[in-house]
């Protein structure tokens, strides 16, 4: 075993390849068993084995090893086919403009295995792929898998409970890759369609202090957003000049009333771009998100 050698030089703990399989993960602890196992769950997926890709390295001059990929292979390629007798060439295309994202991989997304992943015992630590992602990306995949984690251990796992809060991320396409089944088997780690997908939410505004928010999206008087806070907060219901705090469906609301910087200039309406910070009607817990479902 691979994970022998690394055990007998010293190594306490393995980042497992994403094209591992559960069973071998347990065989590997198995026969190893103070050897600790990490593995990605959740994230962007090279389309090369292992991430034994050069093609950033070749195009952009960044190496992907290194942790700077440019992430060509989201890129959308025009391919073309030479005809060996006449040296002609024909184009490939599979969307008119766009040309044919070949080499583009689906997002891993384990969080519907984490009870199957968690009963084996051979794993001790999972992983969340969050290059250049946004605040709210880290903030929603850690949020959801740590729910899952903790439902799973207290035997209350409700897969789609956390499948729908992934969902709210921007993504291209899940798949659950190589751990639980046989992707290859039925083509399901590619998107050829697109390199990005939206998600089911837009963020319309972060608050960092809690009491302003910085504008994402466009924010409107008399419009429901959705907050999106750090576990374990509680939010507590108001109605006051600024706003409206309120709980619908077992999910906290805001609307406000009105739209006012930390000078006191009134705002109809505000935008990306604009670096006026908006009061909040109450007090919500630092880093906390407003997002809308997209229609």
């Amino acid at each position: 075993l691979d994970a022998q050698v690394w055990a007998d030089l010293g190594a306490v703990r393995i980042v497992a390849a994403r094209e591992m399989t559960l069973k071998d993960a347990v065989e590997i602890k198995d026969k190893i068993p103070n050897l600790e196992i990490e593995i990605f769950v959740h994230g962007s997926m090279c389309f090369a084995y292992s991430g034994r890709c050069l093609v950033s390295a070749v195009q952009s001059g960044r190496f992907s090893n290194r942790g700077s990929c440019a992430n060509d292979c989201r890129f959308n390629y025009e391919l073309y086919a030479k005809n060996p007798e006449t040296s002609a060439l024909f184009r490939l295309q599979e969307r008119e403009g766009e040309g044919t994202f070949v080499m583009n991989a689906k997002d891993l997304s384990l969080i519907s295995h984490v009870q199957k992943i968690m009963q084996t015992g051979a794993i001790d630590s999972f992983k969340i792929e969050g290059r250049t992602k946004s605040e709210y990306y880290v903030a929603c995949a850690t949020n959801a898998y740590r729910a899952a984690i903790d439902d799973a251990a207290s035997d209350k796992f409700e897969a789609h409970v956390y499948e729908r809060e992934i969902a709210t991320l921007k993504n291209r396409g899940f798949s659950d890759g190589y751990l639980i089944k046989r992707p290859y088997e039925r083509e399901d780690t590619q998107n050829l369609d697109r390199s990005i997908e939206l998600g089911t939410h837009q963020v319309c505004a972060i608050s960092q202090d809690g009491e302003f928010i910085s504008v994402k999206d466009k924010i409107l008087p008399g419009v429901s957003y959705e907050i999106f806070a750090p576990r374990g907060f509680k939010i507590c219901a108001c109605d006051n000049e600024i706003g409206e705090i309120y709980e619908l469906s077992g999910k906290p609301y805001l609307k406000f009333k009105k739209l006012q910087s930390r000078s006191g200039k009134e705002f109809s309406e505000i935008h990306s771009g604009n670096l006026n910070e908006i009061k909040l009607p109450a007090k919500l817990a630092e880093f906390c998100f407003l997002r809308k479902e997209i229609e």
